[in-house]
Order: structure tokens, then C-alpha cells, then sequence
């Protein structure tokens, strides 16, 4: 292609310009649009499928839900966590925005893990707090947020541009007018004029190379290359925690997690190659990684994460959601090395590094509105500095920039000339040296010296070297050449990895000790120093266009936390940090600078360089698996162009009865994308159709959009009609959004406790519970002749029963006679029904399967365990099956603990650490007992890290 004449630009105009289409840019849009704003959405890819949410999303790592966190528990973890280096006011808007967050997530359609009774099924997967909130459908989330982007109110305030990717923010009078970039399909240069600007550019992802040595194989989303980082920086905004770097535990020779949010509430979690749990530390801190790369380079190495001690139905479950949600090729890896989670555990590594605001600290500096340095420029998501931030962190930032930012019209001053021509020579210079080296050349040296240099543990000399080698690819990165728009915007991308390389090796040599664990070790500055770096590393382009740094005390907190004590005060001005006298064969006084290198103009009027490619166009996307003949081709076109325009109901019901199945099917896709009104009953009726694959896409439609659709009396019916279809796929998930939108009773769903299917059974269990139907479960529980129910039903009495209890409360004594009397008669009813509850889990505990017993034990530690199964439960503990000794310690948590505590004792003696870590719980509810904190105190020495970390913690 040609270099387009600078004059030549298409213009934009809006009054709020959102960067990047991924999490936060899509809630900022939304929000700036609800307040009024007219907006514009520039994603260099397509905001379809654009951004980390992309790829799938297992759970959110940070749901503050009231009734099981408290925020000001939330923010002193995160303070603890990133070891005192925080702005809480940052941190508290995720932790006292995020409930509502995940509530208007919900209207929109996404789908949080809830239990039976419909409320949040919130994990403790740290050893405090309970903030882990799983989204076994979070495949759809991103499909879901582009349907409410797509709404007609929100089209008319909205303008999503995409392949267009900006490379710089334009500033004028001090503040962010606008941005310039270009289509990354024709090559056209753009200039947008804005009022704010937004930037959600997510991580830098790209910035080390991955130790399986691919190119784009790394743990963030490989698109997400520091575009926002190089922005920011270039239009003089303070970016800070730089030197904290993001570095994950994943599986090895894979870019995806070991996923231990999703393992470890099944049972998963992460040994040594003996089999040993050794993670001190809780899981929110670099300093869980230093014990993990502590271990895997020691004799005890390599690390695993442990499933193969699980029973089926949990592997089976965590199939399900590993293998379609976070990474959906993970299933095709473990196949293609032999490996089963049932015979293998796990094998893994450490990530590379990358710089990410929301599972790390390091990203552009922000106030509690999202405000950057820069007036009317913002930042959210992993961009922004607010530590451990998170998904849900990320929209609630997305939310408060798209709220403020709203508050501003389109910029009509003039855009700066001379920023225009800079952006335009930093895009189209690779197309005048077509022959110069190909990007993933230089990417790759560049990255190459990132690992080497700039990784942990870091050093003085490691990390200056690094500054040399990164001065001298100036001069390579200047001679990449490029001939299509696709190439340029990959070229562009590694003039935003080298910004971000030298931002972390500079301020890696700033701070001169060491923090934060893995993320910032220094070798030759090993121990903390809050005498001198109790502070925040900022650093800013200066007018000379210097990297200067500035340390800035951390303010005075809003929620106080032991061992922290921040009075704020002046800042450090540091100026620019300088590379260390490296030693070389000869004395040096400063470190050697390359030369930049010129690259000539082109005369003007040059022709296209020969070779280059033609411009490539979209092809219509049509269905996998489309039938022949022109007839359904041209139907499945039809949708295909329908799902853009919103149709009405009417529109779409002739494709619903369409001959064809795959039109059918593509119908039910656009009915699910569009949701007009009259979709519920429609996607009912489609459960009954003939064909399979219709009858599946109508299922997983109604449970994706189960948080949205009304319950109506059509919807009802047809889901009740389709109890009795022959597909167990119809069935069981006919039962699901019959639970899940209170449209079903006992009698309903009794009814499917006989179904031949053990799936559908299972969801008629949990229908049940959501109606407390505790007579009907009790009556199953030792008739079903699956093993999965009977467990099913052994927790969904413990529920039930935690209900009966939770409501049991005796009436005040200034209550009416008549209000007494109901709720005594009230009371003496869940006496009853707690009596069949305790008495169908007795039964439970001689049924002949090990898994199905220790559920019973286990959920008597929630109904409370009476003199003669406090017995049982002590004999218990001499079973052969561990898993079985487990729940009968966690059964003597309620117990008389003048019984419970000798045997939970003696139990800590136990060959299997889950055993011990059971007891330890156990004994934590008698901390009363002198005896139980005797106990407590000789398990702190425990071979096992969680049996240790509990134990310290009750005492």
C-alpha cells in the first residue's frame, strides 16, 4: 500500500472517544452514553470479540457480596497484599461498587454461579475472605456485553469504528482532545476531536517472551501489547508501580492458568512433586509466587496442580467449565499429550512477565473517578493503577470514567498539527522500507532481551544492560518494514512493547529495594525498605522528553491495616534514573547511548512499493454447518444481516420454523443475540424441535439468558411441556430455569426425581432445594441409585437444613400473642422438617459408597450433629476412606466438644493433610476450649502449608 497523504485523514468527531472495546471500554461506552454523551468506540480489532473478556472468564476473584465480605475486609487485604503500597480510595470504589456491579451485569444477561435459593454461591478459595464468585457460563460474556452495546437507544448515542487502533492521544491547552490512528483493514489514516478521552486498552501482555518460546503464547491476551501504557506516557500522564510486575502460575507449555479459582472449591489444589502442599502465603501476593518459582526450581520441583484424587462427577464438572470457558483449547492440549485429569495432575510453570493494573499494581496513575494526570483523560481496567483489580474492578472503573468523562462536548479548537504528523510517521514508516526486517524478528529480539535483562530476580547490571539493548533497538524497530495494514499495526505494537520495556527496567533500577515477592525482586537490594520506599514510583514524559520519576508517599489510609501506618506528605522528585557503570573491557563514565537512526522521506508521488499486498476484504460469515442448496445459504445470510438491525419478534418467526435445521438454529443464535419480547416462550419451544442441535442451541440459550427473561406464563408452560420430551439435554435444562426463575413447585419437580437420566436428576435435587422441599429430598435420599444424586442430595440437605435453622429464631417477647403463636407454630414446623433432614442424613451414613458418606458427615456439620451421630462421627474418623475421616471432622465441628475435641485432636495426627486441615477447621468453631487451642497450636508446625496457615490463623 501506498502512505496516505496526511491531509487526506477522515475525521472524527464525539464527545466522549473510548480506546479499546474489551471490559472496561465496553461499560464506559454504556455509561457515557446513559449520561448523554454521544460516544465513540475505536477497537482495533472488533468489539464482537475484542479484548482479555474475550477469551473467556471462569469467575470474578474480587465479588464483594454483602452477607459474606465486608469492603473495608476487602481493601485491607488488597492493602496487605500488594504490601502497603495502595491508594485505598481507589480500592474501595471496586469493593463498595462491585455488588451493584455485578447486579446490572446480571440485568444485562451474565450469569453468576447461584445456589438453589438464588443467592450468590460465593467460594473461599483464599484463607480469608470469601470474595470468589464462579461464572461456569462465562463464555458468553462478552457476547452478552456487545447485545447491550447493539440496543437501538444505545446505537443512536454510540458509534463503534472497527480495525481502527489509535497510536497516539492529541492533547491541547494542557488537555486530551482527541487521538489519532488508522484502519487496520484499508490503512487510512484517522483524527478524532473528542471532548474526554478514555482509554481501556487492558494489559501489556506481550512485554516477555513466554518460556514455550511462541511469539503470541502468552498468559494476557497477546493483542493487549501496551498500546494504552505508550498512550498515556506519550501525552505526558503519570503512569506508576511499573516495577511491580504481573507474573501468573500456569500450566506448563501453555498460555493458559492452572485455573486453581475453579479447582481448588472442588477439592484441586497445588503440590510439590511429594504430593505436599507448600504455599505459606495466601493467594493474593507476589510472594505466593516466590514460594511457588522457590519450589519449582528446588529438588521438590516440578509443581502440579493436584485433580487426580477427585471422584468423577467433580472432574467431569471441571471438564466442563476448564475446557469451554477460560481457555476452550485446553481440552485439545491435555488430549494431545495423552494427559487425563483422572491419571495426571497437572504440570506447572510461571508465566512471563507483562505490566497489569488488575492482577498486579503497575498501570497509569488514577483518582477514585479514574482520572488521570492528564485533564479529561482517563483510564480503567488492567490499564489503570488500582492493585488486584479484577474484572469486576474494571467495569465499576470503566463506569465511573464513562460517568465523568460525560460531562464534556467535542473539542473545536485546532488538533495539533505537529502530534498528527508525528503519529503519522510512527504508523506509515514501515511501508517506506518494505524490505526491511519483518516485525516478529524484532519483536521477538526485543522480548528476548526483556527475559534476559528486566525479569525477576533483577539486578543493578542486569537491568542497566537492559537499558542499552533497548536504546539500540530504537534503530531496528525504525528499519522494520511492513507492505500491508496488518503488518503496520503489528510494527506499531512493538513501538509500545519497547516503551513499556524501558518504563519497567528504568523503574525496576529506581526502587532500590526489594517488594511485592516475585514481582519486584532485586538481588543486589534484597529486603524491604519502607524507611525510604514506603512510597508510589511515578513516572512521567518530561517537556525534553525524558523518563523522570517522582516517589510519592502513600496516603493516609481509609481503613487501617496492622503494620502499615502512611502519614503522606511531600513528594520525592527523583528526575531521570540512569543506567549503572555495567563493567566492560575498558572504564566508562556513562552507559553508551546508539545512535538513532534517519529514515529518508519518500519522494513525493511514490508509486507503492512492489509486492504489496491487495487490500483484503470481510467475507459474510455463514454457519459450519449450512446446508447444500442455494435456498438455506441465502436464509442463513438473511439472519446473519438480521442480528445488526434489532428485528422484531415477527421478523425472526418465520426462520424458527424454517425446513432447515441449521436456519433454525441460526435463528435461535439471532433470537438470543436481539432478545426481542415473546424470546422465552420462543426458545421453549424450540427445546421441542426435531432436530438435536436445535434443541441444544435453545437450552444453552435459555441458561444464558436466564438473568433477563421475564417469567411469564408462556415461558412456563413450555418448559414445563418439555419435562416430558425424550431429550435429557431438554430436560435438564427445562428444570434449571424453572429453579432459577421461581416457576416450578414441588410437585413439578418431584416429579423428575424418577427421570431416567442422572443429569436431569441431579437438577430436579437442586430445583427441590430452591423450594425447600426438604420431605421429597429426604424421601430419595437412599433410593436413587446413583451415586452422583445421593451426594447431590446429601448437600442439598445440608441447605435445607441450614435454612430451617437460619429461621428458627424464637418470637420477641413484645410480639403479639397471635404473631407468637404463627411463628411458634412456624418454629415447631422446621423442627420437623430439621428432625427429617437429621435423620434422612443418618440414614446416608451407611450407604455402601465412601463419597456419598463422607456428603452425609459433611452436611451434618451444617444441620448440627446430635449425641448418638457424634459417635458415629468420632468412629468415622478411623475409616479407610480419607475423604470420608474429613467429613466426619467437619461433623464434629458442631458437636459436644467435651467429645469432638480429643478425637478432632488425635485427628491431626491423620496421614492425609485434607483430613488435618478438616480438623483444623473443626476445631476453630471450639476456640473456646483451651483443649482445642492446644490442639490448634501443635498443628502450626504441620508438613502441610494449609494445615500451618489455618491454624495460625484461629489462634
Amino acid at each position: 500500500m501506498a502512505v496516505p497523504a496526511l491531509a487526506d485523514a477522515e475525521e472524527l468527531t464525539c464527545d466522549v472517544l473510548v480506546i479499546g472495546g474489551g471490559t472496561a471500554g465496553t461499560m464506559a461506552a454504556l455509561t457515557a452514553a446513559e449520561h448523554g454523551a454521544d460516544v465513540l468506540l475505536l477497537e482495533k480489532a472488533h468489539v464482537r470479540h475484542s479484548g482479555a473478556l474475550a477469551m473467556g472468564m471462569d469467575g470474578v476473584n474480587n465479588a464483594v457480596i454483602p452477607g459474606r465480605a465486608e469492603p473495608d475486609d476487602y481493601v485491607a487485604e488488597i492493602t496487605r497484599a500488594n504490601d502497603g503500597i495502595v491508594d485505598q480510595s481507589t480500592v474501595r470504589q471496586t469493593a463498595t461498587r462491585g455488588f451493584a456491579m455485578v447486579q446490572r451485569l446480571e440485568s444485562y444477561g451474565v450469569k453468576f454461579e447461584k445456589d438453589e435459593h438464588g443467592d450468590y454461591a460465593v467460594r473461599q478459595v483464599h484463607r480469608s475472605g470469601s470474595y470468589v464468585l464462579p461464572m461456569p457460563e462465562g463464555k458468553d460474556v462478552k457476547k452478552v456485553l456487545y447485545r447491550q452495546l447493539r440496543r437501538r437507544e444505545m446505537r443512536e448515542r454510540i458509534r463503534i469504528e472497527n480495525r481502527v487502533m489509535p497510536v497516539r492521544v492529541l492533547t491541547a491547552q494542557g488537555r486530551a482532545v482527541g487521538a489519532a490512528g488508522f484502519n487496520t483493514r484499508t490503512g487510512q489514516f484517522v483524527q478524532v476531536r473528542a471532548g474526554a478521552v478514555i482509554l481501556a486498552t487492558g494489559a501489556c501482555g506481550r512485554l516477555g517472551l513466554p518460556a514455550s518460546g511462541y511469539l503470541y503464547g502468552t498468559y494476557e491476551n497477546p493483542t493487549n501489547a501496551g498500546d494504552g501504557y505508550a498512550m498515556a506516557y506519550h501525552a505526558g500522564a503519570e503512569l506508576t508501580g511499573i516495577e511491580c510486575f504481573q507474573i501468573n502460575p500456569l500450566i506448563k507449555d501453555y498460555n493458559g492458568p492452572a485455573c486453581a479459582y475453579v479447582a481448588n472449591p472442588f477439592g484441586g489444589y497445588q503440590v510439590n512433586r511429594h504430593g505436599e502442599r507448600f504455599v505459606d502465603s495466601d493467594y493474593w501476593s507476589g510472594q505466593m509466587m516466590a514460594e511457588f518459582a522457590a519450589e519449582v526450581a528446588s529438588d521438590r520441583g516440578p509443581v502440579y496442580l493436584k485433580l487426580s484424587h477427585l471422584p468423577e462427577e467433580s472432574v467431569s464438572a471441571l471438564e466442563t467449565i476448564l475446557h469451554s470457558t477460560e481457555r476452550p483449547t485446553r481440552g485439545t492440549f491435555h488430549s494431545g499429550r495423552g494427559h487425563d485429569y483422572r491419571t495426571h495432575d497437572v504440570e506447572m510453570h510461571i508465566s512471563e512477565i507483562g505490566l497489569c493494573g488488575g492482577h498486579s499494581a503497575s498501570g497509569v496513575r488514577v483518582d477514585d473517578h479514574a482520572r488521570t494526570t492528564v485533564p479529561r483523560l482517563y483510564a480503567a481496567g488492567d490499564l489503570a493503577c488500582v492493585p488486584h483489580n479484577y474484572m469486576i474492578g474494571a467495569f465499576v472503573f470503566g463506569d465511573l470514567a464513562g460517568a465523568d468523562a460525560s460531562r464534556y462536548t467535542a473539542y473545536e479548537g485546532e488538533l495539533p498539527a505537529d502530534q498528527l504528523r508525528e503519529a503519522h510517521e510512527l504508523i506509515y514508516r514501515p511501508l517506506r522500507n518494505p524490505d526491511g526486517p519483518p516485525q516478529p524478528q524484532v519483536e521477538y529480539k526485543l522480548r528476548r532481551f526483556v527475559n534476559d535483562y528486566v525479569a525477576p530476580p533483577k539486578s543493578g547490571a542486569r537491568l542497566s544492560l537492559a537499558l542499552e539493548a533497548f536504546e539500540r533497538m530504537r534503530a531496528d524497530i525504525a528499519a522494520m518494514g511492513a507492505r500491508t495494514p496488518h503488518e503496520l499495526m503489528r510494527c506499531a505494537e512493538v513501538t509500545f512493547i519497547r516503551d513499556c520495556a524501558e518504563m519497567a527496567a528504568r523503574s525496576s533500577l529506581a526502587r532500590t529495594e526489594s517488594r511485592w515477592g516475585l514481582y519486584h525482586d532485586r538481588l543486589d537490594h534484597p529486603r524491604r525498605d519502607d524507611a525510604s520506599w514506603f512510597h508510589h514510583l511515578d513516572l512521567h514524559k518530561s517537556p525534553s522528553g525524558a523518563m523522570e520519576f517522582t516517589a510519592r508517599p502513600v496516603a493516609p489510609y481509609l481503613v487501617p491495616v496492622d503494620g502499615f501506618d502512611p502519614v503522606g506528605g511531600a513528594s520525592r522528585h527523583l528526575g531521570e534514573v540512569h543506567a549503572e557503570d555495567v563493567a566492560t573491557a575498558g572504564s566508562r563514565d556513562v552507559a553508551p547511548v546508539a545512535a538513532r537512526a534517519g529514515v529518508a522521506e519518500p519522494a513525493e508521488g511514490a508509486e507503492p512499493a512492489e509486492g504489496a499486498e491487495p487490500e483484503r476484504t470481510a467475507t459474510p460469515r455463514t454457519s459450519p454447518t449450512s446446508p447444500p442448496g442455494e435456498r438455506s445459504s441465502a436464509r442463513l445470510l438473511e439472519l446473519v444481516a438480521l442480528a445488526d438491525e434489532e428485528p422484531e419478534f415477527d421478523t425472526l418467526r418465520p426462520y424458527l420454523t424454517d425446513p432447515a435445521p441449521a436456519v433454525r438454529r441460526e435463528a435461535v443464535a439471532v433470537l438470543t443475540e436481539t432478545l426481542p419480547p415473546g424470546t422465552g416462550p420462543a426458545l421453549a419451544a424450540a427445546l421441542r424441535d426435531d432436530a438435536a442441535e436445535v434443541r441444544a442451541a435453545a437450552a444453552a440459550s435459555l441458561r444464558e439468558l436466564v438473568e433477563t427473561l421475564p417469567p411469564e406464563p408462556g415461558l412456563r408452560d413450555g418448559l414445563a411441556a418439555a419435562l416430558a420430551e425424550p431429550d435429557p439435554v431438554v430436560r435438564a435444562a427445562a428444570l434449571d430455569v424453572l429453579r432459577a426463575l421461581r416457576l416450578g413447585d414441588t410437585g413439578l419437580f418431584a416429579a423428575s426425581l424418577t427421570d431416567s437420566d442422572i443429569a436431569v436428576r441431579i437438577e430436579a435435587v437442586r430445583a427441590l432445594v430452591s423450594v425447600d422441599a426438604a420431605e421429597a429430598l429426604a424421601g430419595a435420599a437412599a433410593a436413587d441409585p446413583s451415586r452422583e444424586v445421593r451426594v447431590a442430595i446429601a448437600k442439598g440437605l445440608a441447605t435445607v437444613g441450614a435454612e430451617r435453622l437460619g429461621a428458627g429464631a424464637l418470637p420477641r417477647e413484645d410480639d403479639t400473642v397471635e404473631a407468637a403463636t404463627s411463628e411458634a407454630g412456624q418454629i415447631e414446623t422446621r423442627q420437623i422438617e430439621t428432625h427429617t433432614i437429621v435423620n434422612a442424613l443418618a440414614g446416608l451414613l451407611d450407604d455402601p459408597d465412601a463419597l456419598v458418606r463422607a456428603a452425609a458427615y459433611g452436611a451434618l456439620g451444617t444441620t448440627g450433629c446430635p449425641g448418638p451421630l457424634t459417635a458415629r462421627a468420632v468412629a468415622a474418623l478411623s475409616e479407610s476412606a480419607w475423604q470420608v475421616r474429613a467429613g466426619a471432622a467437619t461433623a464434629l465441628s458442631v458437636a459436644d466438644p467435651d467429645v469432638a475435641v480429643p478425637a478432632l485432636a488425635k485427628a491431626l495426627a491423620d496421614s492425609n493433610a485434607d483430613v488435618r486441615k478438616a480438623a483444623v477447621l473443626a476445631l476453630t468453631r471450639h476456640g473456646a476450649s483451651a483443649e482445642a487451642r492446644a490442639a490448634l497450636a501443635t498443628a502450626t508446625t504441620d508438613s502441610d502449608a494449609d494445615v500451618r496457615a489455618y491454624a495460625a490463623r484461629a489462634l
